[in-house]
């Protein structure tokens, strides 16, 4: 048995769309997740033209994910930090501040494309930052870095029903260590840039966090709290993200990079992170105060 979601933007879901995707496939009964927003019908197979379909609902402005039934709902959220929980790239705020920013961005963009060598890229868009204020951070923070929307109820929410969240960034944990705090993970892991007196010298610690080493924390963590790899939704949008989105039971390709949606068979472009929420079932009455 398989149950298909769909989620658009608050508000804009057309009841009808719903209804005669649900008839055209021969689902069973539509059940409203939030008006207007997120619907979910079973349905006995995948349809073969699934991804035709998919296309011709991204036009509309709606996200269509298909999945087994069984076993969506999960035990633990490991997700990515820039582009994900937060909007921005920290790397390329701190970059702007340095009066670097287009070319700390452009690698960026590079990077997460898959195109450059993860390590490289950031041990390069690192040594840009030499010489900028340790402190630099916390105007950073305060002035320049957004919560994805949707965030702090997802973790709110899973939490409540005894999930596991975990941030793991590619990023640094002078960033991870507030923004997991704020939106209430229960841990994470990222790279420590190196300061000295004050000031930041343009270097990263090693080893450095990347694909492999979030491949690793899922290995880690979920061995650490007694639970299967399947037990897992996984969310990010870089190539760096490609192995635990590919490893936990649901990987969530969110707002993501082209070679990164091509990889991954769950994919939201226009719900936020309450869609993690409505692809394990979770209507909006069921999501905690945030």
């Amino acid at each position: 048995m398989y149950t298909a979601t769909l989620i658009a933007r608050p508000g804009s879901l057309d009841p009808a769309l719903v209804h005669a995707l649900r008839d055209a496939w021969g689902g069973g009964e539509a059940l409203w997740l939030s008006a207007d927003e997120a619907a979910e019908f079973s349905l006995d197979e995948i349809p073969s033209n699934r991804w035709d379909v998919w296309s011709d609902l991204q036009g509309q402005g709606a996200d269509l994910v298909i999945q087994p039934t069984a076993g969506r709902r999960k035990k633990m959220l490991l997700a990515d930090m820039d582009s994900t929980m937060i909007r921005q790239e920290c790397i390329d705020e701190l970059a702007e501040e340095a009066g670097v920013g287009a070319r700390v961005k452009e690698i960026t963009q590079r990077a997460m494309n898959g195109e450059l060598d993860f390590e490289g890229a950031l041990t390069e868009r690192v040594a840009l930052l030499a010489g900028l204020p340790e402190s630099i951070v916390d105007k950073v923070i305060a002035e320049r870095i957004e919560p994805m929307p949707g965030g702090k109820q997802l973790v709110a929410t899973m939490k409540a029903q005894g999930a596991h969240a975990a941030l793991v960034s590619g990023g640094f944990t002078a960033f991870t260590a507030r923004i997991a705090e704020e939106i209430g993970f229960h841990e994470h892991r990222a790279n420590t840039l190196i300061g000295r007196n004050g000031t930041l010298t343009g270097e990263v610690a090693r080893p450095i966090l990347g694909r492999e080493a979030k491949v690793q924390a899922l290995e880690e963590i979920t061995a650490r709290l007694g639970i299967a790899e399947a037990d897992v939704i996984a969310v990010g949008d870089g190539a760096n993200d490609l192995g635990m989105l590919e490893r936990a039971g649901t990987g969530v390709a969110l707002h993501a990079k082209p070679s990164v949606q091509e990889a991954c068979e769950v994919r939201v472009n226009h719900g936020d992170l309450t869609a993690l929420l409505f692809l394990q079932g979770y209507a909006r009455a069921d999501f905690a105060p945030s």
